[in-house]
């Protein structure tokens, strides 16, 4: 089977070109093993990372068709046969097409290799180590039972790829945002019964937009990861331990997430007046907060749009059961 291989070639801080490459190949080929053959066959100036071939290291992420994929796990005849629909749907017969592009959210250091420095450095951020120093070092080791355990499998899991950091929407909006990967990690130390740093922790990636309240819920991370991560998942288990964590500092992320079920559980949706002045100016005791959003107040009302009124929604009844319910089925897990 004949395929088109176009690949996003790319000097470092150089205007991306994209190459094509006719190479005939089996269904069952990966997309490295493809482009190992256009680096030994056809073009050996062509630069991409690999390692194991076996989804463990992680080495070979990129994007392939538009998405952040290890190169060694993705099959050819998926991608072929995405592209036969497409070519079924618009009645035109051409040769099966595969784009393959590198990482986002990263600088290009040539081709499909690029600078994974922030992506390390906000890693680091969040300590991803486990910390024992206010614990009694045993004479052997820390012992864990196979429930506590079970608590690290699934973060365990991650191999430190890079694809949920590339598709990362928080971290294109906001260069302080640690990303998904690093979050991840953050749960797996929480979750870590010989840790003892969890209230330090939990201060740090409640701090600003910096940490958890970065995110913006998109799920790409979820989608792309190829382990089974879910780091999405695993920042939402960090709210969940910081708003249940009484020594946590207050703030306008944390204010808000209380403030957002509070209300809709008093009226079915959101009393904005209210919102506002509970959010933004903690009731009058954040003056900095109030002031900020003084300017859109005062175009509101000079257009007729600032809420005097609040009408609860009909279905109030029926969003406080399923509140109820909801925190009813979290306190038996």
């Amino acid at each position: 089977m004949e395929v088109l291989f176009k690949v996003t070639r790319q000097q470092h801080n150089s205007s991306p070109v994209v190459q094509t490459y006719r190479l005939q190949v089996e269904p069952g080929n990966t997309i490295l093993d493809c482009l190992n053959r256009i680096k030994w066959e056809q073009d050996g100036t062509l630069a991409f990372r690999k390692n194991c071939r076996n989804t463990i290291c992680g080495s070979c992420a990129m994007r392939i068709n538009g998405r952040s994929a290890l190169a060694c796990k993705e099959n050819v005849s998926s991608e072929i046969a995405i592209a036969k629909q497409i070519a079924a749907v618009n009645s035109v017969k051409t040769i099966p097409e595969i784009t393959i592009a590198p990482l986002g959210n990263m600088p290009v250091i040539k081709d499909l290799v690029v600078d994974m420095k922030d992506f390390w450095n906000n890693l680091e951020a969040i300590a991803p180590y486990v910390n024992t120093a206010a614990q009694k070092v045993p004479e052997k080791e820390f012992l864990q039972t196979p429930q506590q355990r079970s608590r690290l499998e699934q973060t365990s899991n991650c191999i430190m790829c890079g694809a949920c950091f590339s598709e990362c929407n928080g971290f294109e909006v906001n260069r302080d945002f640690v990303g998904p990967h690093a979050l991840a990690k953050a749960y797996r130390m929480i979750a870590d019964s010989r840790d003892s740093d969890t209230e330090n922790r939990l201060q740090k990636y409640n701090e600003g937009t910096k940490g958890v309240w970065g995110c913006t819920r998109c799920w790409y991370c979820n989608f792309v990861c190829p382990m089974g991560v879910a780091p999405l998942d695993q920042i939402t288990k960090i709210k969940q331990e910081i708003l249940a964590h009484k020594q946590v500092p207050d703030s306008v992320p944390l204010r808000h997430r209380k403030g957002l079920v509070k209300m809709v559980e008093q009226g079915g949706w959101i009393n904005e007046p209210q919102f506002v002045l509970q959010v933004v100016a903690n009731y009058f005791r954040d003056l900095k907060g109030l002031l900020a959003i003084v300017p859109l107040g005062l175009r509101m009302l000079a257009k007729n749009k600032f809420p005097f009124s609040f009408e609860p929604s009909e279905g109030t009844k029926e969003i406080k059961a399923l509140i109820a319910a909801v925190r009813e089925e979290n306190a038996k897990n």
